[in-house]
């Protein structure tokens, strides 16, 4: 009975040090392992070089139905539910695999990267709590995230109907400054 402890503990580390590197928050490692949060501050203290941010999680479903960040969590959503019919995975495994598949997908094709690991495991966190659902696009036929109980009736996504400031930041702006010079 002891060495089960002892791997549980071992897979416990090797979970917190991968969710570290993908930029967890403590809480999601408090979360999803076994280790008291005296080992999670070591551990990340020793990957990070310093303490873990402070502060609450996001908790508001309001973040995910924006524009950019809808079509990132659309798209990360749609990366998680293909692993989970696809693969004999779950819980906090195929929310790893799908942001690393969301990260790959980002930068094989220039995106910034929008969603954080720990916004992509709040995002599941509501879908499992049926306040977030998605809702397929009347134009494109895409799935996409919406509130749980919005009307979606003629639903058009913001990939379909973009907003007419989209892309004008000034990151964005200073971005083309800088290239056009």
């Amino acid at each position: 009975m002891r060495n089960k402890r002892v791997l549980d503990e071992a897979r416990d580390i090797a979970l917190g040090v991968e969710l570290i590197r993908l930029g967890a928050r403590l809480q999601v490692l408090e979360s999803e392992t076994k280790l008291s949060r005296e080992k999670l501050l070591k551990l990340y203290k020793e990957i990070q070089g310093k303490s873990p941010p402070k502060g609450m999680l996001p908790f508001s479903t309001d973040w995910f139905v924006t524009w950019q960040p809808n079509i990132h969590a659309s798209l990360f959503m749609s990366i998680h539910r293909f692993l989970l019919k696809s693969s004999e995975i779950d819980g906090i495994e195929v929310i790893v695999k799908a942001y690393r598949l969301y990260l790959e997908h980002c930068q094989a094709n220039g995106m910034e990267k929008v969603l954080s690991i720990t916004r992509a495991w709040r995002l599941v966190k509501f879908f499992e709590a049926k306040m977030l659902a998605t809702a397929e696009c009347s134009k494109c036929s895409g799935l996409f995230v919406v509130r749980a109980y919005d009307l979606t009736r003629g639903y058009v996504c913001g990939l379909c109907n973009v907003p007419s400031r989209a892309g004008k930041t000034k990151a964005l702006a200073s971005e083309r400054a800088e290239a056009a010079a």
